[in-house]
């Protein structure tokens, strides 16, 4: 949701909660005003017509509200000393209406020569259902003409002041410290936003300059790395061929060779990781992995013959194939099947299966089931270790997650592992 609807919302809320809380308070005033008016007016009727009784006596004649809008009936002085003026609502039948419509009455006392009345005058009055009514109808359309102008304001004033924030927003979306293209902003007058593009600036080159520098270093040191290892393997290769050595000093320059060469894998893997995890392979392409599979367990063919070891490709009725830098599609299926090899039992079998959505590797293992937990880290080599550098899944797993791929492990009577692609 947008931050304008978002805040919409909680306005629409705000008001519709304080329009009805106003007309609650709106009805009862606008009731008690009705009401003051009148009683102020049935007031102003007993004056009028106790003048009139003055100017005809023949008024004071007993008579009912048939008569007109009072009655008069005589009473006793001692009820008339102790008589409360009062006001009462009720319903009274009305020909004009051919029903029973709301009235409020008015009871007083007078006294005219001598002689004491109990006067009772009424008048029409507000049906409160209809004033409800009009009252709720009218608020209705103040509430949707609120929102309404809300809406608009939002959309059109407000959405053209928040531009330079959705212009950056935009820009952060398509943002990769790979590209090194810096974020241009547009200028504002609204401090908070001006603010906002100087710190995103900031940051932004900032975090460019620190990757720059890290990728500089990791590549620099890789490279000073492999130098002196590869000048150490040659010198010592060099010396085994000019000089007579004994047995036991060939085994022991032979294990310094394995273990520089061990290292120089592991140089160049950890770069290789770097990189992927620094995202410094943008170049994508459609691979099929169908294509790619094929031509690697063909190049593969002759180390797993080296070990009685065979390879067997089922593939689906759609191929598979997913956008990606292609070197790294390669690097992902070389290390899961050489990793198969390497790991498998000799004289078995390699199984690859290639549906449209995933592909799986497994082979027979004596190692058994393994800890998933532990499997994909750096360094963690299972079983007997050789020549691995422990480095190979972490790898596959760090080309997997750069793609949103699943790399998943199981174990069924053989070692598994199964590459989820997203279906599109």
């Amino acid at each position: 949701m947008k931050l304008l609807n978002y805040t919409t919302r909680y306005f629409a809320l705000l008001l519709f909660l304080l329009i009805s809380v106003w007309a609650v308070a709106l009805y009862y005033a606008m009731l008690d005003e009705i009401y003051d008016s009148l009683d102020d007016s049935l007031e102003n009727q007993k004056i009028l017509i106790v003048q009139r009784i003055t100017e005809n006596k023949q008024l004071l004649v007993e008579s009912n509200f048939s008569d007109g809008n009072y009655s008069l009936t005589r009473i006793k002085a001692e009820q008339y000393s102790n008589f409360e003026d009062t006001y009462k609502d009720t319903l009274m039948y009305m020909q004009n209406e051919d029903d029973f419509e709301p009235v409020r009455i008015y009871t007083s006392a007078i006294a005219h020569d001598d002689a004491y009345y109990k006067m009772r005058i009424i008048t029409s009055m507000v049906e409160e259902d209809d004033l409800i009514e009009d009252l709720v109808s009218y608020l209705i359309g103040l509430y949707m003409l609120l929102i309404t102008a809300l809406i608009l304001l939002n959309n059109v004033l407000l959405k053209k002041v928040w531009q330079p924030f959705y212009r950056l927003i935009d820009q952060l979306k398509t943002f990769t410290l790979e590209k090194g293209e810096p974020i241009k902003t547009d200028s504002t007058k609204i401090e908070e936003f001006h603010l906002l593009n100087q710190s995103v600036e900031r940051l932004t080159q900032k975090s460019r300059e620190s990757y720059v520098a890290q990728k500089q270093f990791i590549e620099n040191a890789s490279h000073e790395l492999q130098t002196p290892l590869a000048i150490c393997i040659n010198k010592i290769e060099l010396f085994i061929e000019k000089n007579p050595l004994e047995e036991s000093q060939l085994l022991d320059l032979s294990i310094v060779l394995d273990n520089l060469g061990r290292l120089t894998r592991m140089n160049r893997s950890l770069l290789l990781l770097s990189k992927i995890e620094n995202k410094q392979f943008v170049d994508e392409e459609d691979v099929s992995f169908n294509v790619l599979i094929s031509q690697l367990a063909l190049d593969f063919e002759d180390i797993a013959a080296h070990r009685a070891i065979s390879i067997k490709i089922d593939e689906g009725d759609k191929p598979l194939t997913f956008k990606m830098n292609r070197d790294l599609a390669l690097i992902l299926v070389t290390n899961l099947l050489k990793n198969a090899i390497v790991h498998g039992n000799a004289d078995e079998l390699i199984h690859i299966n290639i549906a449209y959505d995933h592909f799986s590797i497994s082979n027979q293992s004596a190692h058994g089931l393994l800890d998933e937990r532990q499997l994909f880290n750096r360094f963690k080599v299972g079983g007997s270790p050789g020549k691995s550098t422990g480095l190979g899944l972490a790898i596959a797993k760090a080309i997997t997650e750069k793609y949103n791929l699943k790399l998943h492990y199981h174990f069924a009577e053989k070692q598994v592992f199964m590459v989820n692609f997203p279906i599109k």
